[in-house]
């Protein structure tokens, strides 16, 4: 039994295939700042989970008679004022400060995904969507925050409702632009004049064209969270004491500065990593999957053309 041979377009065909589908990700692993966003957020993640098995204190135990103490074999980063162990609050307020970004991410995402899509398609509705994010977006984040918190009251569930709708216009915005592009393409003309449905055409055909875009900016969404919630608890209108968050500690600890600068040195570490992280493993994303951006794999494209070629 013979097999035909297969023909030579065909093999040069599935190589430069399988080389185009591996290039976005060897152009992520190619990018050692964004590997090392990855693996510090990794690292936060999993402490963050197992905060309760690494900390050895319970971040609301007082002991007033160990207050303010400096960093020991004890208590790693020291004590603060009410004698609460400051390694403990840390991992517990970052692991709250993830929470926050994370869900915020996740909400103004999908907000602002429908605003964008929908706005990018129907030209009165656009006029309408986007000049409502206009004038959301005219404010600047942490005054618009504290004013919702100010009107909602301070928990972390009126805080995560709060940044969502702070951050909405931003992510609508890009989505917008990027279904604007997909809407102009020779495939959706076809589709609606095959008499497809409006919304089979939006989450079907020009939804996928917007994923890299809303993929890249919540990541930086999430970072940004971060921040406007460590603003917000630090000004006493986010996440209320004695609930242990980055915010929170860098308040309590700015009035022991001087004496005890523990308190505040290692909660404001944890913040930068935090934002550094995921600002990184944001510009890693940004370039996976910009296809006008910079191959650095050009070497391993060439060789799997000559392969190809020698295959023939």
């Amino acid at each position: 039994m013979t097999t035909e041979p297969v023909p030579v377009d065909d093999k040069r065909n599935a190589s430069l295939g399988k080389l185009s589908r591996s290039l976005p990700l060897r152009r992520f692993m190619a990018n050692r700042t964004a590997m090392l966003g990855a693996l510090l957020m990794l690292l936060l993640i999993l402490a963050t989970l197992l905060a309760s098995w690494i900390a050895r204190f319970e971040p609301q135990a007082m002991d007033v008679l160990r207050r303010l103490k400096p960093p020991d074999g004890a208590h790693w980063f020291g004590t603060d004022n009410l004698g609460r162990d400051v390694f403990s609050r840390t991992l517990h307020g970052t692991a709250i400060s993830i929470r926050v970004g994370l869900s915020v991410a996740f909400a103004s995402s999908a907000l602002g995904l429908v605003i964008g899509l929908y706005s990018a398609y129907y030209k009165r509705l656009d006029q309408l969507l986007m000049r409502i994010m206009d004038g959301l977006f005219a404010f600047p984040a942490v005054l618009l925050a504290m004013a919702m918190m100010a009107a909602l009251g301070p928990n972390i569930g009126n805080l995560i409702v709060c940044l969502s709708i702070v951050f909405t216009p931003a992510v609508a915005r890009i989505v917008r632009s990027a279904a604007l592009v997909v809407k102009e393409q020779t495939y959706i003309e076809a589709m609606q004049a095959l008499g497809a449905s409006r919304s089979r055409v939006i989450w079907l055909h020009i939804m996928p064209g917007t994923v890299s875009a809303l993929i890249v900016q919540g990541s930086f969404v999430f970072a940004e969270a971060i921040i406007v919630e460590a603003a917000l608890s630090f000004l006493g209108a986010g996440i209320p004491a004695p609930t242990p968050s980055l915010g929170n500690l860098l308040a309590e600890g700015k009035a022991f500065i001087y004496n005890s600068w523990w308190m505040t040195l290692y909660p404001g570490l944890a913040l930068i990593v935090s934002v550094l992280a995921m600002n990184w493993l944001g510009d890693g994303l940004r370039d996976m999957v910009d296809p006008h951006g910079k191959v650095r794999t050009r070497r391993g494209a060439k060789r799997v053309r000559s392969k190809a070629k020698a295959a023939g």
